[in-house]
């Protein structure tokens, strides 16, 4: 009896020995955790020190770098791979293949960050959207794929990552710890349930607006001009489409911090990148994460807000869908004598394919090289035209100028049948990239800009129109 409660005893004393180390070791582990986090807080206040008081978003700033530093605490790949940029300076694939892999780990503070905007982002969205979609007169679609998962950002939207700079035989450290789930990742599944057939929707508003639909037509009404009803229609219509436009302006300027945010913690995370070439790859990167799980919400919001052009674009559309391009103001040694020398149904019927192939895609900058390749492919068509009636197989000047270049892209806007292309030419205006403004790509878009106005006010001459020409 004596043994058994000396040893009952016994284990209670080793097992309040062994409760008091590892109250210890917890106690030593804490304040080891501590100190690397003043000591990173302190190395992140060197990094931002600065004449005065520090801004919010520098102060912001500064907390992002902290979180980049402790994470490179607890991770090696940051470290191999700038090392690998340090001894490899001049292999142009190295910096390509980090960015990739960064947007790769969802784990790291800059994917978090854009994880954070997107989810921003796409509450500002949703209200509107969805409103929009419920109203809306089509059944309810079944299940698709036709948008993009946001929670699977930084994951499958990252262009082709790479495992690791293997290249150069480094290797990851093999860490794949598992993220925790955000707290409104429930929420976002329910409701992108409800984005998951956002194109339908699309579809839905490629109609042709019933009379007396506009607003400018009901108000325009002598008819109705002293109708109270109708006016407070019309009022309660402006005011909507003024919160709209004013809720689109606030979502453009967020997404434009955003993106400057991501760029600036990238930046600081890997200084390798901060050269002009690897920046704009960098940024390049960056949007493509960011707009492709956002953009077909983001560009029905500016559907609502442009709906009249949309309408006005659908109408010309109807009116001229037979009309060929002598009708638009093509130069007749710009499209073929005879119809037979066709090698599609219609002229520059190639150059129309690849312009629909815009509505494809999900991010600014990829839109803007299918539009260069639109319009490659009308210049390309225009040679082939014109030598059919000059009879020289290799002109020695260009076909095509920029009076000439109008009317045929009017032409091959007018046979995409896109009424959505003025939406989506309004977004990448106001995304497109500062350095493009002024080479190939912003000459391109601001061709189509004038080509898509010009058609949306055919409708308006259309009964000056030939017989044959018209439905």
């Amino acid at each position: 009896m004596t043994d058994r409660i000396l040893k009952k005893l016994s284990l209670q004393r080793q097992m309040m020995e062994n409760l008091i180390i590892a109250r210890a070791r917890q106690d030593a582990l804490q304040r080891k955790m501590e100190e690397r986090r003043l000591r990173l807080q302190e190395e992140a206040n060197r990094r931002f020190a600065a004449s005065g008081a520090m801004t919010v978003e520098e102060q912001e700033q500064r907390r992002l770098y902290t979180n980049v530093l402790e994470y490179e605490q607890d991770h090696d790949w940051p470290k191999l791979w700038k090392t690998s940029m340090k001894e490899y300076p001049d292999d142009v694939t190295l910096a390509p293949r980090l960015v990739s892999y960064l947007l790769s780990r969802s784990d790291h503070p800059v994917v978090k960050l854009l994880r954070k905007h997107q989810y921003s982002v796409y509450n500002r969205l949703y209200p509107i959207i969805s409103s929009a979609a419920a109203h809306s007169p089509a059944p309810q679609p079944t299940p698709s794929h036709s948008d993009h998962s946001l929670l699977q950002t930084g994951q499958s939207t990252a262009v082709s990552s790479s495992p690791s700079p293997s290249r150069h035989n480094l290797h990851t450290s093999g860490e794949d710890e598992e993220e925790e789930e955000e707290p409104h990742t429930q929420a976002l599944v329910e409701r992108e349930h409800s984005f998951e057939d956002l194109e339908q929707f699309l579809t839905n508003l490629d109609w042709t607006p019933p009379e007396g639909s506009r607003i400018d037509d009901l108000c325009s009404d002598s008819n109705l001009t002293f109708d109270p009803a109708v006016l407070k229609e019309c009022q309660v219509q402006e005011l909507e489409m003024r919160a709209l436009k004013e809720h689109l302006k606030a979502v453009v300027k967020d997404i434009h911090i955003a993106i400057d945010q991501l760029l600036s913690l990238a930046l600081l995370s890997f200084e390798c990148l901060n050269t002009a070439a690897s920046k704009d790859l960098c940024l390049a990167c960056i949007e493509e994460a960011f707009f492709t799980p956002l953009w077909t919400a983001l560009v029905a919001l500016f559907r609502k807000v442009n709906v009249e052009r949309e309408q006005a674009f659908q109408s010309s559309m109807t009116l001229y869908r037979e009309a060929s391009p002598r009708d638009v103001g093509v130069s007749i040694k710009l499209f073929p004598p005879e119809p037979g020398t066709l090698q599609g149904s219609y002229p520059y019927e190639c150059a129309v394919l690849e312009l629909k192939l815009l509505l494809n895609d999900y991010c600014p900058q990829k839109k803007l090289e299918c539009l260069i390749r639109t319009l490659r492919m009308i210049c390309a068509c225009a040679e082939d035209y014109r030598s059919l009636h000059d009879g020289d197989a290799s002109p020695t000047t260009a076909a095509i100028g920029a009076d000439d270049l109008l009317p045929i892209l009017s032409f091959v806007a007018l046979r995409s049948q896109c009424p959505q292309l003025v939406s989506e030419c309004a977004a990448l205006e106001e995304f497109i990239h500062e350095g493009y403004l002024i080479g190939e790509e912003g000459y391109c878009l601001t061709s189509l800009q004038s080509s898509l106005a010009y058609v949306e006010s055919l409708h308006a001459a259309g009964a000056q129109l030939p017989p044959d020409t018209l439905l």
